[in-house]
C-alpha cells in the first residue's frame, strides 16, 4: 500500500569488496513528487555482483529531494502427443508464446487438471493448453491489468475453464485462499519471466528504447497510480544510486559512465521519455560504440539495452517478485505435479536455478560469483534435483534455431522443468 509522509526504508543486501560477510543495511530513501514525499514498494534487494562500485555507491546512499516528473499513465522421454501439437501450433497467432511445444509437453496437462499460468501475458501458452486439453481449467494470474482483460475474454469465450486473477506472485497465496483453493492442489505451475511482447509493442507503457513514449516501464499500469515509475528513479536518485542499480540489474559495465550522463542531462530537462533516455545513453559513449555491441543473434544492440533492463526490474521489484513466484508454486503445487519456468537473462535464470536447487537464497553468498570449484559441487548437485524438486531433464532447455528465426523475441530464453516431490 502506498503510505504518504513517511520514510520508508530500503533493506539491501550487499557483500564488501573485502569480504564474504553479508552485510545487511537499512538505507533511508524517500521520492519527492509534487511536494509528496513516498515511496510504494519496499524493495528487499539483493545486490549480488560484488562490485566495489556497487559497495560504494549503496554505502553513501543520500536521500536527495530532487524533484522529478511523475509518468503520465500508463515428463521426459520421447514426444508422444506431436499430432495435437501440431495442430495447436499450425495456427500463427498475433502473440507468439515462447517453446510452446516444449511447455506443453513438459507440462504434460491431462484431462480434468487445474493448471495455474503464473504469467497469462498475451494468452498464448493458455490458450494452446485449452485447445490441447479437454476439460483442463487454468487460473490465469497476472500484475498488468491489460492483460487480465485478454484473460476475461478468454474467460468469456471457454466458460468455466479460465478463472482470471489480478495481482502479483507476492499476493498469490491471498487470492487462492479467497478462491477456496488449498495449498497442495494444482496440478501444474507455468511462470513466464520478465517483459511480455505486449507491454514491450506499446509505446505508451515505457518498456521499449525502439518506441517513443513516457518513460513509465510499471507492469501494475495504473493500479497504484503513486507506485514510482522509471522517470522517478531516473530523476531522483543520485548518480551512485544510480550506477548501483545499472549494475546489480543490467550488469552493466560502463555504469558510472551512464549514470552521471543521466545526472547531467536531468538538470538541463527532466528525462520523461524512452528514446530521450536512449539517447543520452548514448551519448555517453563514442558514435562508434553505439551499435557496436551485437545479440545473441549478432544483430547490432543498442547501448541502452541493459539500462532499460536495469530500470525495469527496479521499478517492478522483478527478482524479489520472482522469488515470491517460486515459493508460492512451490506450495501450490500437489506432489507429482510440474513447474516449468521460462528466464531471459542471467540474473532470472541464476536465481531459479538455485532454488530449485533447493539453495537459501536469503544468504547472499548464493548469488555472489564462485570458485570454480564450488561451481562444479553445484552442477554435481543440480542432476539429483533437491528435497522439494526432481529435474524432468538435466539440462537447461533452450530455443531451436528454427524457433529463433520465427520468434527472436525468444532467442535468449531459457526453460527449466522440474516435478514436485
Amino acid at each position: 500500500m502506498i503510505k504518504r509522509g513517511a520514510k520508508p526504508r530500503i533493506s539491501l543486501l550487499i557483500s564488501s569488496p573485502r569480504s564474504n560477510a553479508s552485510l545487511a543495511l537499512g538505507l533511508e530513501c524517500a521520492f519527492i513528487i509534487k511536494g509528496i514525499s513516498f515511496f510504494s514498494v519496499s524493495y528487499s534487494t539483493m545486490l549480488w555482483k560484488t562490485n566495489r562500485a556497487v559497495w560504494r555507491a549503496w554505502r553513501s546512499w543520500k536521500s536527495s529531494p530532487h524533484s522529478s516528473t511523475a509518468c503520465a499513465s500508463s515428463g521426459p522421454g520421447p514426444l508422444d502427443r506431436s499430432e495435437e501439437l501440431s495442430s495447436v501450433l499450425t495456427p500463427k497467432p498475433p502473440h507468439t508464446p515462447v517453446m510452446l511445444k516444449e511447455v506443453l509437453h513438459y507440462l504434460d496437462v491431462q484431462p480434468g487438471q487445474v493448471v495455474l499460468d503464473l504469467t497469462f501475458g498475451g494468452g498464448g501458452h493458455t490458450k494452446a493448453l485449452l485447445n490441447m486439453v479437454h476439460d483442463v481449467t487454468v487460473l490465469a494470474l497476472d500484475r498488468d491489468p491489460a492483460a487480465i482483460s485478454l484473460a476475461r475474454q478468454l474467460a468469456k469465450e471457454h466458460s468455466g475453464r479460465v478463472k482470471p486473477l489480478l495481482g502479483r506472485f507476492s499476493e498469490l497465496e491471498a487470492l487462492l485462499s479467497s478462491m477456496n483453493i488449498k495449498p497442495g492442489s494444482i496440478d501444474a505451475v507455468l511462470l513466464d519471466a520478465g517483459c511480455s511482447s505486449m507491454q514491450m509493442d506499446q509505446a505508451q507503457r515505457g518498456f521499449a528504447l525502439s518506441k517513443d513514449g513516457p518513460l513509465d516501464m510499471r507492469m501494475d499500469g495504473d493500479r497504484y497510480p503513486d507506485m514510482p515509475c522509471a522517470a522517478d528513479v531516473v530523476n531522483t536518485l543520485d548518480q551512485q544510486a544510480l550506477a548501483s542499480i545499472l549494475t546489480a540489474y543490467g550488469e552493466e559495465r560502463h555504469a558510472r559512465k551512464i549514470a552521471s550522463a543521466i545526472v547531467e542531462a536531468r538538470r538541463v530537462n527532466p528525462i520523461t521519455q524512452t528514446q530521450q533516455l536512449a539517447s543520452v545513453v548514448a551519448g555517453s559513449f563514442p558514435a562508434a560504440v553505439v551499435h557496436a555491441r551485437k545479440d545473441r543473434l549478432q544483430r547490432p544492440a543498442h547501448v541502452a539495452t541493459k539500462t532499460f533492463q536495469a530500470l525495469r526490474i527496479f521499478v517492478n521489484d522483478e527478482l524479489n517478485e520472482l522469488h515470491a513466484g517460486l515459493r508460492a508454486a512451490r506450495s501450490a503445487l500437489t506432489p507429482g505435479g510440474r513447474l516449468c519456468v521460462i528466464t531471459f537473462h542471467s540474473l532470472e535464470d541464476r536465481l531459479v536455478k538455485r532454488f530449485l536447487q533447493g539453495e537459501d537464497l536469503s544468504n547472499l553468498d548464493h548469488f555472489s560469483p564462485r570458485k570454480q570449484g564450488k561451481r562444479d559441487l553445484v552442477e554435481g548437485k543440480r542432476d539429483v534435483g533437491s528435497v522439494d524438486w526432481l529435474p524432468l531433464r538435466r539440462k537447461v532447455i533452450i530455443p531451436k534455431r528454427d524457433d529463433v528465426k520465427d520468434n527472436p523475441r525468444g532467442r535468449s530464453a531459457k526453460l527449466r522443468a522440474v516435478l514436485r516431490r
